[in-house]
């Protein structure tokens, strides 16, 4: 399984805007503690928002937010948001895969791996992965 750049740069924001939740963050403070390219990160974070992941306010106290709290956000959330489906074979998804012959069962690997990832990442949430110390305070309550 390939986990694209966007998808780990998604969590990654996010665990970034968990840590402190009651204030804003800027792209460019995300972009600098993480180590991302941050006209990379403007889409990321744009995918997020269409997905209602973050939410965002303009202006001098402007930044981004959790849209909803780390405990209700989950890495198959992050992956569908900003990259569509878990696993696709030559822009197929598993559920549409049918071969004749010999290779008749593979598609059913292909679906069943498919359910194991989406499991694993379905069962994990941002705020599981916080770092020791850190508890998940209320998110601010601004503009979206």
């Amino acid at each position: 399984m390939h986990i694209s750049a966007k998808a780990d740069y998604a969590a990654r924001a996010l665990l970034e805007l968990a840590c402190d939740p009651s204030r804003p963050l800027t792209c460019e403070a995300i972009a600098t503690s993480q180590g991302i390219p941050f006209r990379f990160l403007k889409s990321v974070v744009g995918d997020l928002r269409r997905a209602g992941l973050v939410r965002s306010q303009r202006g001098c106290e402007g930044g981004y937010w959790l849209g909803r709290p780390a405990a209700e956000i989950t890495l198959l959330d992050v992956s569908r948001a900003v990259d569509g489906e878990l696993i696709t074979l030559r822009g197929s998804v598993p559920d549409e895969l049918d071969y004749p012959g010999a290779a008749t069962a593979l598609p059913g690997v292909y679906r069943h791996i498919e359910a194991g990832v989406a499991a694993l990442l379905g069962g994990t949430t941002v705020a599981a992965l916080l770092p020791d110390g850190v508890r998940e305070r209320p998110a601010h309550q601004g503009a979206a």
